[in-house]
């Protein structure tokens, strides 16, 4: 795996994790061979891609490496405060990851589960967040005793500090101290006295200085004070190392529990480092499937940042053994260790940089790539290849996958061929996957001749003479040794003189290769261009088929806002019947009752028949033909209007006539689809309606009547009226008190079928009449 640089993979996987133990577990990462084992660990990864995804402020950090303090926990060895800290906050860090898991265990379920592995201790965690502060500080409240001792040193200190201080600020004093202030030798209170006036300031010295100038002096005032505190001080002690004891004693409880805990932190930290590092490569999980095969596209090594070129690629479904050939800085040694790491990474559980991957599962990947020259162990660059390919040879087995670059050089090249020939038969014999770069034109016959066995090449973009590297399967490329020289300054003679070494068929099967290359970069780039019209035309039809989705909705929304509104037409016709109907009951005398009833019921059942006359939508539900010819007599579909119609002759010139109801009008053919379906004939009640319509007069006379009767008998012109079509009409109301003009105007104004009225003109009416535009 060195020999693909996996384990710089794990260098750069590694520097995602926020922990020493998911580090650990970055570096120790291997491939694994077992399907549903890859799976699952493709799996957790994509999880945490959807995590980072979804909580993108999530904080796993604020946990510690405790795994070597517990272990001393275990030993008996009592932990200091600042250790025992770190414990307190690893055991939080706990508690809230596995909460956080468990709350998003539909989600995030292999997570979750491995979240839900952990144990929590409340109780412990709760002890130390009491006792110990920040910094590993003791807190007071930590035991009775200890915040008794604590307060009782406290007093004692400042006690002491008091008399002191009355001391150095005494005149009479302060002559024979070097300066006026308190300090503390040997852990007890002394002032600084002038070695002159040692005599004057009785008590103890506890020091001199440098100079010999000055002694530091413990008062006897103070000295049964101070010993008061060095007595506290060492019962404190003693207390905090009971409280440290007992903390200490607690972790060893539960010292395997809190390993086990650590250590699927650890885990998540390593799964989540996964993520982090497939967001950087922009990778993508690979399809894992039973069988020793690749196929990726648009893959990229992911050690190369920038100006990394994307290849295409396959090995093991329709060949097993892949000869790449090509010049040399084309880019084979990079294609070969591209399709080693998406191996390996697949089978780690890590995405691909790549838009698409699948991956079946390999035994063992050998490779032999770079330069093993050894002068150490007295082996040349022949013999170290050799070295490795005898055991590569002793080691492979079925599904295998082995990435041989430059095969058989550093020999003779005849030999060099026949012994890379025999390798390569040997090594599919075996059944194994194998890439092999090369530039033997014999390894190009070998590959072309055998049965599972293909060519591929790396391009050379002959315009520019530089390597595109794009790796071209099915093609067996040349080494361009005549054009890199040209362009590196060969003198053009040299290379004339070169080309004149080569035999008649070697010369032959150069200019042959050369020319199925061009033709081949020049079918891509049609192909290219075929592709990228074939998108725009794509996208040219799915905004066209949105469009006319729109379009259709509207249309629907608009028929069904018409009928909701012809509904409304006749709900309002039936109030006004049953009004019309009330009134009649009231007015009719008891001899003619009967009669009237019966009347009255036959005029309610023709309204009921109205009400049901409202047109359906008559748009087919399948799309119609368009007819490239038309008879007399034939039922048509008319989709701009939504109607059907009778043809009334046979279509001439493109166009023809049809009856629509009432209406007949000219229609080019394509306007019209045929239909089976007979034109729904309309109610009789709908057709007096339009006879009713088409009697409708420009005026309405409304003197003499009241304000409510005259709004009424305006309603049913106006119904009438704009069935009818007439573009105005004239509403007579007189002059009078002006009562009925504004009960007349106040009506036009909340009708939506009135465009604008206005008072008559002279010769119209003047101010007795209003004109009503529709």
């Amino acid at each position: 795996m060195a020999r693909l640089e996996f384990d710089k993979i794990l260098e750069q996987l590694a520097r995602h994790t926020i922990s020493a133990l998911g580090r650990e577990r970055a570096l120790a990462l291997r491939p694994v061979s077992d399907l549903n084992l890859v799976r699952r660990y493709q799996a957790e990864t994509e999880e945490g891609c959807n995590l980072l995804r979804l909580e993108p402020n999530v904080d796993f950090s604020g946990w510690h490496d405790i795994r070597e303090p517990v272990r001393r926990t275990e030993r008996g060895l009592v932990l200091d405060g600042e250790t025992l800290f770190r414990i307190g906050q690893t055991l939080a860090a706990i508690r809230v990851q596995q909460k956080f898991m468990a709350d998003r265990r539909e989600r995030y379920p292999l997570l979750a589960a491995r979240a839900g592995e952990m144990p929590v201790f409340p109780k412990l965690e709760a002890r130390i967040k009491k006792c110990i502060l920040p910094g590993g500080e003791v807190a007071d409240d930590a035991s009775a005793r200890l915040a008794e001792l604590r307060r009782r040193l406290q007093a004692a200190r400042t006690q002491v500090r008091e008399r002191l201080e009355r001391l150095v600020r005494s005149p009479a004093q302060q002559k024979y101290l070097q300066e006026p202030i308190i300090t503390i030798r040997e852990g007890r209170y002394v002032v600084p006295v002038k070695i002159e006036y040692r005599n004057q300031v009785p008590g103890l010295v506890h020091d001199q200085s440098a100079s010999g100038a000055t002694l530091f002096v413990e008062p006897l005032a103070v000295v049964e004070k101070n010993n008061e505190i060095r007595r506290l001080e060492a019962a404190e002690k003693q207390e905090l190392m009971k409280i440290l004891t007992g903390l200490s004693s607690g972790v060893a409880t539960v010292a395997s529990d809190l390993l086990r805990a650590v250590d699927v932190l650890g885990y998540l930290d390593f799964v989540l480092a996964k993520a982090r590092f497939s967001r950087q490569l922009e990778a993508v999980p690979p399809r894992v499937e039973p069988g020793a095969y690749l196929e990726f596209c648009q893959a990229r090594h992911p050690l190369i940042r920038e100006n990394a070129v994307a290849i295409d690629g396959r090995l093991g479904r329709d060949f097993d053994l892949l000869v790449l050939t090509g010049p040399n800085t084309g880019g084979k040694t990079v294609a070969l260790k591209t399709m080693g790491l998406l191996v390996l990474m697949t089978q780690a559980g890590l995405h691909v940089p790549a838009t698409a991957c699948v991956v079946g599962l390999f035994g063992a990947v050998f490779a032999d790539i770079g330069d093993e020259q050894s002068i150490e162990n007295s082996l040349s660059t022949f013999s170290a290849h050799m070295a490795n390919l005898v055991e590569i040879v002793r080691r492979v087995g079925r599904d295998s996958l082995v990435l041989i670059d430059e095969l058989g050089t550093g020999t003779d090249p005849t030999e060099g061929a026949a012994l890379a020939q025999a390798i390569l038969e040997e090594l599919h014999r075996r059944n194994a996957r194998v890439v092999a770069t090369t530039h033997y034109g014999e390894l190009k016959e070998f590959a072309t001749s055998r049965v599972r066995v293909e060519n591929a090449s790396v391009e050379f973009d002959l315009d520019t003479l530089q390597p595109t590297f794009r790796l071209i399967t099915g093609r067996p490329g040349r080494s361009y040794a005549f054009e890199i020289a040209a362009r590196l300054g060969m003198p053009p003679g040299l290379i004339s003189r070169a080309r004149e070494f080569l035999t008649t068929d070697q010369q032959r099967t150069a200019d042959l290769l050369e020319q199925l290359e061009k033709s081949q970069q020049e079918a891509e780039r049609l192909r290219e261009a075929v592709q990228e019209a074939l998108r725009e035309a794509a996208a040219l039809k799915d905004r066209y088929d949105s469009e006319l989705a729109s379009l259709l909705e509207k249309k629907k929304a608009l028929r069904e806002r018409a009928a909701r509104e012809a509904q409304e037409l006749v709900r309002r016709a039936r109030r006004e019947a049953e009004v019309i109907i009330r009134e009649l009951r009231e007015r009719i005398n008891a001899e003619s009752n009967r009669a009237r009833e019966q009347a009255i019921q036959d005029a309610r059942r023709r309204l009921d028949r109205l009400g049901t006359s409202i047109p359906a939508d008559h748009s087919p539900e399948r799309p119609l033909e368009v007819p490239e010819a038309l008879e007399a007599g034939e039922t048509v579909f008319i989709p701009r209007y939504g109607q059907q119609g009778v043809t009334l002759g046979p279509a001439r010139d493109g166009e023809v006539r049809v009856q629509v109801g009432a209406v007949k009008i000219s229609l080019p053919l394509a306007e019209v689809r045929r239909t089976t379906a007979a034109p729904a004939e309309p109610p009789a009640e709908t057709k007096v309606l339009f006879q009713k319509a088409r009697e409708v007069k420009t005026e309405l006379d409304l003197r003499g009547l009241r304000a409510e009767e005259a709004l009424a008998e305006l309603e049913k012109y106006i119904n009438a009226a704009s069935l009818s079509g007439i573009p105005r009409a004239y509403l007579i109301h007189g002059l009078g008190t002006g009562a009925l003009r504004n009960a007349v105007h106040n009506y036009l104004k909340g009708d939506r079928r009135i465009r604008s009225f206005r008072l008559g003109e002279r010769g119209e009416g003047g101010l007795g009449v209003t004109v009503v535009e529709f």
